[in-house]
């Protein structure tokens, strides 16, 4: 009964423990993307956290630790969301431009508009120069993997006949680039696209990606002639 008891108890404390160190992670990126790192104090983030101030440095030690901790927070929900999305990709030729576009809204809809995205494309922009060793693992994981993840995807298609693709590491890269083209000086100044804004930049981008490598199984872009290549 009294190790029952001990055990209920310990759990109790690592739930508690578990709170404390999630609700300390939210209120830290909230007052590190408003105020930067330099800005932030660790009195704010205790306040926002409602946890007190010797509570945080006895779970972070210090500011840079909790900073890290932040941008690791933030980069592996971004990354599981990011996977998630990649694993809708299109796999049939069939229909490729209205379903490549559906893609790309859900990317840029749920990894680049999202708050995860918000965060972590407002800590680069304020503090990667600065601080670059603190991003260098999220440059690894996450922009470093979604080129390659892509590309591997485009690689599928690309042998079924569905695109015409010599290198896939730089359609991938392109294609990422048409997709945001249209939505970066919405998400510059933190607004939020509309879904209509969305869709629009999305068909854009796609119906420019298969003017450049529509394969054999190519259906004809909308507005723009057949361009299936016949070998």
């Amino acid at each position: 009964m009294k190790d029952r008891e001990q055990s209920k108890a310990t759990g109790h404390t690592q739930r508690g423990q578990c709170a404390k160190r999630i609700s300390i992670l939210d209120a830290a990126a909230q007052v590190f993307c408003r105020e930067g790192f330099s800005g932030a104090s660790i009195d704010e983030i205790a306040v926002e956290a409602c946890v007190s101030r010797q509570t945080i440095y006895n779970h972070y030690r210090e500011k840079e630790t909790l900073f890290t901790a932040v941008v690791e927070d933030i980069m592996d929900r971004a990354n599981a969301t990011l996977f998630s999305i990649l694993s809708t990709f299109p796999d049939k030729p069939d229909h490729l431009e209205d379903d490549l576009t559906a893609f790309a809204i859900r990317f840029t809809k749920n990894c680049l508009c999202n708050q995860d995205g918000k965060f972590l494309r407002k800590l680069v922009q304020s503090e990667g120069e600065r601080y670059p060793h603190l991003f260098a693992t999220w440059r690894q994981h996450g922009p470093g993997k979604i080129g390659a993840a892509l590309g591997a995807l485009f690689a599928r298609l690309s042998h079924k006949g569905a695109l015409k693709i010599d290198d896939f590491d730089l359609a991938a890269r392109q294609f990422l680039a048409l997709i945001t083209a249209d939505l970066q000086m919405i998400t510059l100044f933190g607004g939020t696209p509309t879904d209509e804004e969305l869709e629009r930049a999305a068909r854009n981008a796609v119906q420019t990606f298969l003017r450049a490598y529509a394969g054999q199984i190519g259906e004809t872009v909308s507005g723009a002639p057949e361009l299936a290549i016949i070998s």
